[in-house]
């Protein structure tokens, strides 16, 4: 009888860098404290949602605290909550239509604190939104695919980044690094950080298209490497650029990685420049991401 070989296990995927890729156990959480960061780097809409969520919660704190003197707002129902709420809203908002208002030592002092709760929830609303919409974000893209190719007699892994603001990034840098597992002599693995030097790491004016390029010689760490190495590894490049963006004066910084399936092997970028009979050069973004 033949032997039976095991089939092959399965190559497990693992998150890129910069996903969420871990369950915390026993990590101290700064709660409040951090609330700043929290409300800064969440989803537009969720930041609308929280807002919202404590804007009523505020009115309806107040209302209740106005219910506990059924008399001390003016033309407001005895016991009905609504009313109380809506004038809670045009106290916090400084509204004063004028058809409840205050009558009480109570309700007057209420009021009082409520107004001053507003400005500081004025305040704080204000700089939120300020900070989310004035942050200096990039506007960097990446290839979808990295290329591993010849060049010069040495295979050379390529990618291409372009600013889609169509503006200038002065002193634009790019920096690779190789992420993968290795097995120290004791057994130990471990996830290590490896740079990729590149033929071209500084750009004085980045405001078209650059392509990054580093030689795979024997000096590199991708000596030798395949893309089932790659995934044994479960190695990454990642990709970081950063640069002054001339419009907002300040440093701005983008992001990306390449997976080993994100890799074309003996594969080039294609050509996205042509030159039209008047001289004029012509950027076709609609092959940015092919490969040839």
């Amino acid at each position: 009888m033949s032997e039976q070989t095991e089939p092959p296990a399965p190559v497990v995927p693992y998150p890129r860098l910069g996903e969420r890729s871990a369950t915390y156990v026993g990590l101290p959480r700064d709660g409040w404290r951090d609330a700043y960061h929290w409300l800064l780097t969440m989803p537009l809409w969720a930041f609308i949602a929280v807002m919202a969520a404590a804007f009523l919660a505020v009115n309806a704190l107040f209302a209740a605290l106005y219910m506990l003197d059924p008399t001390g707002v003016a033309n407001a129902r005895p016991g009905v909550f609504l009313d109380d709420f809506f004038f809670s809203v045009q106290t916090l908002a400084s509204l004063g239509y004028g058809a409840m208002f205050p009558r009480s030592l109570w309700a007057n002092s209420i009021a009082t604190a409520e107004s001053f709760i507003g400005l500081f929830n004025l305040g704080v609303a204000t700089g939120l939104l300020f900070a989310r919409i004035s942050r200096p974000t990039a506007r960097i893209m990446f290839s979808r695919q990295a290329v591993v190719t010849p060049m010069n007699g040495l295979p050379t892994l390529m990618f291409r980044a372009a600013n889609r603001r169509r503006n200038v990034v002065v002193e634009a840098e790019v920096s690779l690094t190789l992420v993968q597992d290795v097995v120290t002599e004791e057994g130990v693995v471990l996830r290590r950080f490896e740079e990729l030097p590149v033929l071209r790491s500084k750009s004085p004016l980045f405001f078209l298209t650059w392509q990054v390029m580093h030689a795979i010689d024997d000096t590199s760490p991708l000596y030798g490497q395949t893309r089932e190495t790659l995934l044994t590894r479960k190695a990454e490049i990642l990709v970081v650029m950063k640069g002054l963006d001339e419009t907002f004066v300040t440093t701005i910084h983008a992001r990306t990685s390449y997976m080993p399936d994100d890799i074309a092997w003996d594969r080039r970028l294609a050509d996205i420049f042509s030159q039209e009979p008047d001289g004029a050069r012509t950027i076709d973004f609609r092959r940015f991401h092919d490969t040839v």
